[in-house]
């Protein structure tokens, strides 16, 4: 979302915004479903763990990236509804699933109504080790190591 001063600079230069500016751009703009999610996770409040806002990954800005679990978290307005809006999407988490950053999404409605079950699912997802992600674990149960007597 540009404002009309850099969609007039566009026109004009032909210059874009590189995504870094692109991402600052986006974290000055935040809207409220980001803004309470980011007031959720900021300070590693979610099991500890570093989360990001409006980070860049080439050639798209996730809304927030957990780097040591490769997750990252989209909150997706009206626009995702849509037959385009859903192809890119798909188009999206393919190439993110291929550099092996895992997505969870969730609607802005769900943020702001339902924003403990959204935690939730966040807080079981980041729970999780990265040497124990969801497609390396097993359904054998796991054995406390008994102290030697």
């Amino acid at each position: 979302m540009l404002t009309r001063l850099e969609e007039i600079r566009h026109e004009i230069t032909g210059e874009r915004l590189t995504l870094i500016e692109f991402a600052r751009k986006l974290r000055q703009d935040a809207t409220d479903p980001e803004a309470l999610l980011w007031a959720c996770l900021r300070g590693r409040r979610v099991n500890k763990r570093k989360f990001r806002r409006q980070h860049p990954a080439a050639p798209y800005v996730l809304d927030f990236y957990c780097a040591d679990l490769k997750l990252a978290i989209e909150l997706d307005g009206g626009q995702h509804n849509t037959t385009e809006g859903k192809q890119h999407d798909k188009a999206r988490e393919a190439l993110l699933r291929s550099q092996g950053i895992e997505t969870l999404r969730f609607t802005n409605d769900e943020m702001m109504r339902h924003t403990d079950s959204v935690m939730n699912v966040i807080w079981n997802r980041t729970a999780i080790t990265p040497q124990s992600s969801p497609s390396s674990e097993t359904d054998a149960p796991h054995e406390k190591p008994q102290a030697a007597k």
